[in-house]
């Protein structure tokens, strides 16, 4: 794939007016997803998306502690220069989850193995729980 067929497919699912708008938000996931990811996922997330992805989480340094998934989205809000919670959830859910189709359910599942409750979601994947004993 390439990096305009990512903003093509980012803009259609976060139905955005322009290409731009897409790519803003594209790019500004991807920092902060950049900082979330780390080893083996990393590096293979890094393989299988466009350069330009690809280089915008290689450039992004590892954070000592992980992002819950709403700290994820308050991020994302404010570097988007203050989107509301629900924009800001449904452009962070628009990209992570055409992330997770480009990249493949096993991929998607292992990076979301190791990131805080709730990620899943962001991916547009089912989180579910342990049935209780």
């Amino acid at each position: 794939m390439r990096w305009n067929e990512l903003v093509q497919q980012v803009r259609a699912s976060g139905q955005y007016a322009t290409d731009a708008e897409a790519e803003r938000v594209l790019r500004t996931v991807l920092t902060v997803l950049g900082t979330q990811t780390n080893g083996d996922e990393r590096r293979e997330l890094v393989r299988l998306l466009p350069v330009e992805a690809a280089v915008i989480l290689a450039r992004q340094t590892p954070a000592a502690r992980s992002l819950t998934a709403p700290e994820f989205v308050d991020t994302v809000a404010a570097r988007l220069g203050g989107l509301t919670a629900p924009a800001a959830r449904w452009g962070v859910s628009s990209v992570l989850g055409v992330v997770a189709d480009c990249v493949g359910d096993d991929l998607t599942r292992r990076i979301t193995a190791g990131l805080p409750r709730g990620y899943a979601l962001l991916f547009g994947r089912a989180e579910l729980a342990p049935a209780a004993a």
